[in-house]
This record gives structure tokens, sequence and C-alpha cells, in this order.
């Protein structure tokens, strides 16, 4: 009998065929194990619905529901990821990669819901920490979605947070307790003292403080708006430290500048800026009361007190009583001539510079220069007739002396 320690090729064939049919039994097998898993139904996220109670500013309403609808969308996407990963990843698989991502976005979007209500009223607290986290549905189901409505407030209501039966209706209490909530009669307005300018404004600062006196009531206008649009922002002092503080400061800096356009061509006046820039709350409501913006006005010739004409100089006469030789005539009634144009001269800066430089200004700036040039003058005539007469003692030392006629 034929033996070989070769293998019969017939009897190897038979055996591929046979472990063919096998591993395409197995194939079968595995092809049906898939079926059928795919055949049982996909989880579901399972989150907890964000219902928001607050009054919701006017201002927030198409921020808020945006991202309302943002929760649904999350939910929506978390649902189809679990389907197209199916059998990814180990069991562990979708509390990683999709749950646990769904629980950041979750609470990045409640957050942003907070911060939009809260830049016009009370900032509530939604709960982002436990509403951000979701379950599964473990045998499928629909997931349930977050409601997008809510109650909201009118622009300038302080509304009644936590009632979404009175949305914008009420001026009553507000969440946060904010110092400008009033008892149903409205929102709290400002109170400012009157600046009253009693002193003569001249004339060529006339437009410079009445335009700082409409300022001044500019600036109540200005923080009663930003007191009704914030209406329930930053707790009990936001009022106080971001509406009647910044006033405080615009206003002191306003008197201020009324008194320095006096002051640049009359005494500058005190009008207690310190004190009258300081304004208080009519918590309840009410019409602020406005600066007046009428001035007396101190004409030009007029004195620092707008009642009468200003001063005028007083000067002596000088009187030529000698000779004057025909050589000197033209000089001598020159000087003469000159005496008078520094006398209108010396009238015209005074009522130019009305008020300027306190008491001592008048003597000081235009009387004394004044008698310094009339001792020149005086001293020239002196000395005119002295080259073809005898030199005349005029008496300039005494003559050159000029007082005021009030």
């Amino acid at each position: 009998m034929y033996r070989s320690r070769f293998k019969n090729p017939r009897t190897t064939a038979r055996r591929w065929q046979a472990g063919a049919v096998a591993g395409v039994a197995v194939a079968i097998v595995g092809v049906g194990l898939g079926v059928a898993s795919a055949a049982e139904a996909s989880p579901t996220v399972n989150c907890s619905p964000l219902k928001i109670t607050v009054n919701v500013p006017s201002q927030a309403t198409d921020e808020v529901k945006r991202n309302l609808e943002l929760l649904n969308t999350q939910i929506d996407e978390a649902n189809a990821r679990i389907i197209s990963t199916k059998g990814q990843g180990g069991p562990n698989f979708i509390q990683n990669a999709i749950v646990g991502p769904l629980q950041s976005k979750r609470f990045a979007t409640i957050n942003r819901i907070e911060t939009a209500i809260g830049r016009n009223a009370a900032k509530p607290d939604l709960n982002a920490e436990g509403l951000s986290v979701c379950s599964l549905n473990a045998n499928g189901g629909a997931s349930v979605k977050n409601p997008t409505s809510f109650p909201t407030a009118a622009a300038g209501n302080t509304g009644n947070a936590g009632n979404a039966g009175n949305a914008g209706g009420n001026t009553g209490n507000n969440a946060g307790g904010n110092d400008n909530a009033g008892a149903n009669t409205g929102v709290a307005t400002v109170n400012c003292p009157q600046v009253a300018v009693t002193v003569a404004v001249p004339q060529q600062a006339q437009a410079e403080v009445v335009r700082n006196l409409e300022l001044l009531n500019t600036q109540i206008d200005e923080a009663n708006a930003r007191i009704k649009s914030t209406v329930g922002q930053g707790g009990k002092n936001f009022i106080q430290n971001a509406i009647l503080g910044p006033l405080q400061s615009k206003r002191f800096a306003t008197i201020n500048r009324i008194e320095t356009a006096i002051g640049r061509n009359a005494p500058k006046p005190n009008l207690n800026a310190e004190g009258l820039s300081v304004c208080s709350l009519n918590a309840n409501g009410g019409t602020s009361t406005k600066n007046g913006t009428s001035v007396t006005v101190r004409q030009a010739g007029q004195n620092a007190a707008g009642t009468g004409a200003a001063p005028t100089v007083n000067c002596p006469a000088v009187k030529v009583n000698v000779t004057i030789p025909a050589q000197a005539q033209a000089e001598v009634t020159r000087n003469l001539e000159l005496l008078q144009t520094q006398i209108n001269e010396a009238n015209t800066r005074i009522v130019n510079t009305v008020g300027q430089g306190g008491p001592a200004f008048i003597q000081n700036a235009i009387l004394g220069p004044l008698a310094d040039k009339r001792f020149a003058t005086i001293n020239r005539i002196e000395t005119a007739i002295g080259r073809n007469a005898a030199k005349p003692n005029l008496n300039a030392e005494g003559l050159s002396v000029c007082s005021l006629k009030e």
C-alpha cells in the first residue's frame, strides 16, 4: 500500500471546504445577533425641564427664549448622537462622550438665561447646577422638552418676581430687594436741591451759565431714565452706587463750571457745589423738581452787582498857568490831550474787567499804571516849556494820582 509523508491533496481540500462552511455558519450567527441588537430601542436623554417663574424684563425676552429653545436643541443633538454612535466605546461611552458634555452645555445655557434677566432685573437663581444634569431613558422613549414660555415685565416696571400671573403689572416687591421699588405708585425718581445763581452774571458768561443750568436738568432726566431701565438690578445699593453717586459727581462739576464762568468777568461766587450736588430719592416716584435757568445778567458798563454803572477814574486837572513858548505849543497840546486819552482808556478797562482780580484789582492793574503814565506825561509838558523858557513845576507828583468815582 502506498504511503507518503505528504498529505493527500484531496483530503486537504475537503478539510478546507468544511472549515469554510463552518466559518460561514459563524458569520451568519454573528449577523443574526447584530440584527437582534439593532432591533433593541436606543436610550434617550432624560433632562429636568427648566421653568422660569420670575418676570423676564422685556429687554431680555428674545435672549431668554433663544436659550430655552437651545436647551431643546441640545437634547435633540444628544439623542441623535446616541443613535449614530451605537455600540461604540464600551459601557461608559454615552456617559462620557454625550451625557457629560450635555451637562456642561446646559449649565452654560441656564447661566446665560440668568445673566440676561439680571441685566434689567434681580438676577435669579435657576439652579443651573442641578438642572444641568441629565440621565438616560435606558429603554428609549421621547425625551421631555423644555417649555419656552415665561412671564414678562414691561420696561420700566418693577414687576413681581415669582408671580407668573402678574407679569409686568406690579411695581411692588422685587426679588433681590432693589431700592427703587415703589408701593404701587411708580418707579423712584431723583430729588435734587435747586442751584440758585443769586449774583449778577456777566454778559460774557450768560450763555455758558444758562447752558450748565440746563445741563443740571438733563442730568436729572438721565438719572431717572436709568433708574427706570435698570429696575431690579444689582441689589439694594445699586441706585446709590450706580446712579446717585455718579449724578453727584456730575452736578459738582457742573456747578463748579458755573462758578468759574462767572468768575472770569466778576467776583467768583461760592454756589455751594459741595452741598447742592447731593441728591436723594423720591422712593415712591413723583416728578423731580427741575432747576431754574433764568439769571440776572450784568450788562456792559454796569458794576459787578449789576445794580448800576461801573466806576470811573477821578483825576485832578493839569493846568498850565505859565506862558507857553510858541515852539512848545504843539507838544504841550499833544500831551494835554494824551492825559485825557489815558483817562478814557482807564475807564474802558474798568468796564471790561469788572469783578476781576479781587478788591485791589483796579488799584493795582489800572490806577497804579495810570499814575505812572500821567507822571511821565506831565513831566514831558514841563520839559517842552523848559526848552525855550523857565521850566515850570506843574506838580507832576501830586497831579498824577487818580482815585475812583463809584
